[in-house]
């Protein structure tokens, strides 16, 4: 793997293999939680690992991890199903970056929301011509609230990330 693809727990990248510095420091983080030495840790010990190393998932969330992660049915996460746990919240934490570096972009006056004309540039630059009434009839599509612009957490949910508690109470002014 070059140095370029490398990935830090809590930074970007593009590849989905793990160093073997963060497959040491995953390590070292689940064996602090694994108290009795047996190599898993229980759900309540899987909150305080993620914590530890910057992840804030919700208790939905923790429950959807292990559901997702716990292979063998044991309802603990064994090693091998923690990094691919860990995989997966560095990539959706990447993909979340993305989204709010897009909704600065797009948020040209700063003010934590998309208005219509920022819209319309937005669409202009990205090749697509629409009429006033096309713009009209996006905002009204995301604009949840109804205040005739779209702040960050409608274009979150319009995206694919409502509800995902990231996403959730965050405007950028």
């Amino acid at each position: 793997m070059s140095a370029g693809s490398a990935r830090r727990p809590g930074g970007s990248g593009n590849s989905d293999e793990l160093t073997e510095d963060q497959i040491g420091e995953f390590r070292e983080a689940f064996s602090l939680f694994d108290k009795d030495g047996d190599g898993a840790i229980t759900n309540k010990e899987l909150a305080v690992v993620m914590r530890a190393l910057g992840q804030q998932p919700t208790p939905d969330e923790l429950k959807e991890m292990i559901k997702e992660v716990d292979q063998d049915g044991s309802g603990s996460i064994e090693f091998d199903e923690f990094l691919e746990m860990m995989k997966k919240q560095m990539r959706n934490a990447d993909s979340e970056d993305e989204l709010r570096r897009a909704f600065r972009l797009f948020d040209a006056d700063g003010d934590g929301f998309l208005s219509p004309a920022e819209l319309r540039q937005v669409m202009l630059n990205l090749g697509e011509r629409l009429t006033k009434e096309e713009v009209d009839a996006m905002i009204e599509e995301a604009d949840t609230d109804r205040d005739g612009q779209v702040s960050y957490e409608e274009f979150a949910r319009i995206m694919g990330y409502g509800d995902d508690g990231e996403a959730e109470g965050e405007n950028f002014s």
